[in-house]
Order: structure tokens, then C-alpha cells, then sequence
């Protein structure tokens, strides 16, 4: 299993896990008390957990793309094909509002 904190905005918004069954993205309770801004259009702001069998396309379309995407496979050795693995390496400073913190335990 593999754990991510989402920030949006510098803000702890929740928490995204891969395990054996897919998915699961949940708010963080403190996200949802204090002005929370939902991150897409598919996370409405909600207490119950997001579950789906492949990474939400959200948090896959953070991932970079093609030589950018090369780069970062060549570089750190990942592979391709491991969406999580992917985010956790590559998007802990991206564009935009959201980043990726791996939770290691």
C-alpha cells in the first residue's frame, strides 16, 4: 500500500492511497471545516472517501507527459506504467494548485 498527502493551494486537502482493490482518494476533515475548495469537478467536497480500480484522472493528469515524462523515467528509473509510483516521484512541485507528499511509514 502506498499513501500520498494532497496539498491544493499549500492547504492539507487529504489523502490518496494505492492498495490491492484500486484507489482511494478522502478529504481531510481539517481541509473540509475551513473554506475548502473542491480540487475538480469529480471530488465534490464530501466526508465519505472517493474509490475507483485506476488512479482518478485528476491526480493522473498531474503526471508529466512525453520527453518531460522520458526524462523523469530515464532518470529515477521508474516505470512507466506505475501511475502512483509516477506521482509520487514526479509531482510534489507542479504547476498549478496541487502537489504530492509520498507518506512514508
Amino acid at each position: 500500500m502506498r499513501k500520498a498527502q494532497i496539498y491544493f493551494y499549500e492547504r492539507l486537502a487529504g489523502c490518496l492511497i494505492e492498495d490491492v482493490d484500486g484507489y482511494t482518494f478522502q478529504y481531510d476533515d481539517g481541509y473540509l471545516s475551513d473554506n475548502p475548495v473542491r480540487l475538480s469537478v469529480n471530488f465534490p467536497l464530501r466526508r465519505e472517501a472517493f474509490h475507483d480500480k485506476v488512479l482518478f484522472p485528476f491526480f493522473d493528469g498531474l503526471i508529466p507527459e512525453g520527453w518531460l515524462l522520458e526524462i523523469a523515467v530515464d532518470s529515477w528509473k521508474l516505470d512507466q506504467n506505475d501511475r502512483m509510483g509516477l506521482l509520487l516521484a514526479c509531482c510534489r512541485d507542479c504547476i498549478g494548485a496541487a502537489s504530492v507528499r509520498e507518506v512514508t511509514e
